[in-house]
């Protein structure tokens, strides 16, 4: 167990980082608003305070963040860590992916410090589950074989339902399933019938590194029946199985089932899955699907391995 010390950003790349208040980490990107987050392995990096201090010693007056780290910690020798070793802030959960690194010719660090400690002492990682970190709040290691929690969250998109003029029914049906399967449910939404809003939304759940994201409505062949191309345009990889396996099942009960437009997809750590906007078919489709979804969810998030039949 450590305790966050200080947290560190920079807006350009090439400036040394100035400590912050609090942060949001976002999953597979880091530091929101950090010049250095991105889709990369190195996403946010780690140095102990006690190193820092050691420096000082040497008589070198270093501020919080000259070495170009994000996150510095005491109660912890970072470098000691092997890759693949999992901390946790609050909800916000890191893997090491990297101890060290060479400078680069050019260091900003190295040129206007004298010295870079980061390729000796500091490790970088990535983001497994986004959240707001404050100075101060505590760091700890993930015991082996601890999973990240399974949460979910709901969007319900109706027009009608986003103006109070009908009462959403299918949203409290996904919550009441999902949370006897074991999820917690960390938010729900009801949203028109807009392309952009659904989107929006979806990247903000997926930023959170919330595991599962259902939707409900918006599914078929109406002009505003625009929930799959939301979908289409957030997701980086399709799981075209999950809405098959819906459509397989729900015409064996009416044939009409083939104008499902369905969709399902992987964003970021996130899976999202269309589901359809009656309560009698959110039943039908969540409850045949719901027991297979976890797994891929843990496979997801790195809690797993691969399918596969014994």
């Amino acid at each position: 167990m450590g305790k966050i010390h200080a947290l560190c950003v920079s807006e350009k790349k090439g400036t040394l980082k100035h400590p912050v208040a609090a942060v949001r980490f976002e999953t597979e990107w880091g530091i929101k608003g950090d010049a250095h987050a991105g889709l990369w392995h190195r996403q946010v990096s780690f140095l102990g305070l006690k190193e820092i201090e050691d420096f000082r010693k040497l008589g070198v007056d270093v501020k919080l963040g000259s070495f170009g780290e994000n996150v510095v910690a005491e109660g912890f020798r970072f470098k000691e860590l092997p890759v693949g070793t999992r901390l946790r802030a609050g909800d916000v959960w890191f893997e090491i992916t990297q101890i060290g690194k060479e400078c680069h010719k050019g260091c900003a660090i190295r040129e206007q410090v004298g010295d870079c400690i980061m390729p000796r002492e500091g490790v970088f990682a990535r983001v497994l589950h986004g959240g707001e970190v404050k100075e101060g709040m505590e760091l700890e290691l993930v015991p082996a074989g601890e999973k990240l929690p399974l949460d979910a969250a709901i969007i319900t998109a109706s027009d009608k339902g986003s103006r109070g003029e009908r009462a959403d029914k299918s949203g409290p049906k996904v919550r009441e399933m999902l949370e006897a399967a074991g999820y917690v449910v960390a938010d729900m939404a009801i949203l028109p019938d807009e392309q952009a809003a659904l989107e929006d939304k979806m990247k903000e759940y997926a930023a959170q590194g919330i595991g599962l994201i259902v939707t409900t409505g918006g599914t078929g062949f109406s002009p505003r029946d625009i929930t799959p191309e939301a979908t289409l345009a957030v997701c980086e990889r399709l799981a075209p199985g999950i809405p098959e396996a819906m459509r397989a099942l729900s015409m064996k009960v009416t044939a009409r089932a083939m104008l499902s437009r369905a969709q399902a997809g992987i964003c970021r750590r996130s899976l999202i899955v269309n589901l359809p906007g009656s309560v009698k078919a959110i039943e039908e489709c969540l409850g045949f699907i719901l027991p297979q979804l976890q797994h891929g969810i843990e496979i997801l998030r790195g809690d797993a391995g691969e399918c596969g039949r014994k």
